[in-house]
């Protein structure tokens, strides 16, 4: 059968089963389950048994969820590692009238996945995409965190590294929202460090495992949450950091910190050097701290003329 035919499909659903109508030719965004396989819309169902192949990170995962609802349409991998050569092929496919579904192991495709190549060439070629959408981690955590919703941002995952980990957690400092990331469980004790370190007493949620049996949400300020982690064995499963946004008094309190220090700092060291030691230690961009040690080299300067 080629793509250009009508392609047949059903899934079963509470039981039922159920004919899928054909879809639109192109790339269907389809959201699926992070974790409870309950976690997905009947127009998702549908979209996977109509699609002429379901493209996925990890073929295992997905023909799990298929089989659960009784779909038997094609997989096709498609990830980081294969993207560059199975991509052309895809959009070739799709050129020509297919019908192509692309999914995540979990969550919304797209969100830190190789999916964003995909839909950016087929935009780029004139190729329809149609989102289908539903379950997402960075949203599902942010409605349960307890900290503000009106503006968020989200990372992703961190750097591995400390050194340059707080340095981007210096770059998002300033970011007037809820910053969410991604992270891994055998780092998230580090990272919490690192972002009480260079964040100072903002509030903080650490969702873990959500929508499954064991999910837990633990709220506080970063240093606590920190502790505790520090004090216990790496938690398992996929884990949401949140980290509330700045306030007046944190920003107040931050310029003071900084200040203090550098003006420590170029008691023993040039206006250069005491910004790089100062940068380091706070996890700032290097050239802010430079900017602001200028400035008060040229204060003090003014003050004893």
């Amino acid at each position: 059968m080629s793509d250009k035919e009508v392609r047949g499909g059903s899934y079963t659903a509470l039981g039922l089963k159920a004919e899928a109508e054909p879809i639109a030719p192109g790339l269907h965004v389809v959201a699926t389950p992070i974790g409870n396989l309950r976690d997905i819309s009947l127009r998702a169902l549908a979209t996977l048994a109509a699609a002429d192949a379901v493209l996925a990170e990890d073929t295992r995962v997905t023909k799990n969820l298929l089989a659960h609802y009784g779909i038997s349409t094609p997989l096709v991998a498609y990830h980081e590692h294969n993207a560059a050569v199975v991509r052309p092929h895809l959009l070739a496919r799709l050129k020509d009238g297919a019908a192509l579904a692309l999914v995540s192991d979990a969550g919304t495709p797209i969100v830190s996945d190789p999916g964003f190549k995909l839909v950016a060439d087929a935009v780029d070629q004139g190729i329809q995409v149609t989102t289908v959408p539903g379950a997402s981690a960075v949203l599902a955590a942010l409605v349960v965190a307890g900290l503000p919703t009106d503006r968020f941002f989200f990372e992703g995952f961190l750097p591995s590294k400390s050194g340059a980990r707080r340095q981007r957690i210096g770059e998002l400092a300033a970011i007037p929202g809820t910053l969410v990331f991604f992270e891994s469980p055998r780092r998230v004790a580090e990272t919490l460090n690192d972002l009480a370190i260079v964040l100072g007493r903002r509030e903080a949620a650490l969702a873990r495992e959500l929508t499954k049996h064991y999910e837990t949400v633990r709220r506080g300020s970063l240093r606590s949450l920190a502790d505790q982690l520090a004090a216990e064995d790496p938690p398992k499963g996929e884990i949401v950091l949140l980290v509330g946004p700045p306030g007046a008094q944190e920003a107040e309190e931050g310029a003071a910190d900084l200040d203090s220090r550098l003006i420590d700092a170029m008691k023993k060291f040039s206006v250069k050097d005491a910004a790089s030691v100062v940068a380091a230690e706070v996890g700032l961009p290097r050239r802010r701290v430079y900017a602001r040690a200028i400035q008060l080299s040229a204060e003090a300067d003014g003050g004893d003329g």
